[in-house]
């Protein structure tokens, strides 16, 4: 089993189970997404030893503890697991790494992104609307296979450009991601 020297950061105890059951790890829970103040703390003690990968739900919840984990960590990494790869079998569950298959934990883990706030935009808002990804009928599901393709997380029309240049994404990735789907 893969041993991942990062400390992942996850929601819950669900999470940490599945983790767990797909690489060796050490994981810390946020417990929700009113993130204590102790807990970021805690985060940013371990970013400075062990480095953290932050390995939130696909969902609402999961990127607002992204978003206050990644200003607390500026230089944590990014795992992402796709929305259509983390359904619940259940129907009274919510999309999350708990629903994730062990292979797409390890894929997910195997993908990291840092994000880069320096970074120069790639890819306009004029190669948005040329692909359809923005001001289109059908862009939020071009929108969901895209950022599952590049394993980037989704997004919403809005926040679909500033996710391409935070992590770097080229204009070559851009354009083979959009031939794939």
């Amino acid at each position: 089993m893969k041993k991942i020297e990062e400390v992942i950061v996850v929601e819950g105890r669900d999470d940490t189970k599945r983790i767990k059951m797909a690489v060796n790890a050490d994981t810390i829970e946020t417990r929700g997404s009113a993130v204590s103040e102790e807990t970021i703390k805690l985060i940013q003690k371990l970013a400075k030893t062990r480095g953290v990968i932050i390995f939130t739900d696909p969902d609402f919840s999961g990127e607002r503890i992204r978003r206050i984990v990644s200003q607390a960590v500026p230089n944590a990494k990014h795992a992402f697991v796709a929305r259509n790869k983390s359904v619940p079998t259940k129907l009274d569950g919510s999309l999350g790494v708990e629903h994730a298959s062990i292979e797409t934990i390890r894929e997910s883990l195997s993908n990291l992104y840092t994000e880069n706030t320096q970074a120069d935009e790639q890819i306009s808002r004029n190669d948005l609307m040329q692909a359809r990804l923005i001001n289109d009928d059908q862009a939020k599901i071009r929108r969901e296979k895209l950022c599952a393709f590049l394993q980037i997380g989704y997004v919403n029309a809005k926040q679909l450009s500033k996710r391409l240049r935070m992590f770097g994404v080229s204009k070559e990735e851009f354009n083979t991601a959009l031939e794939k789907n």
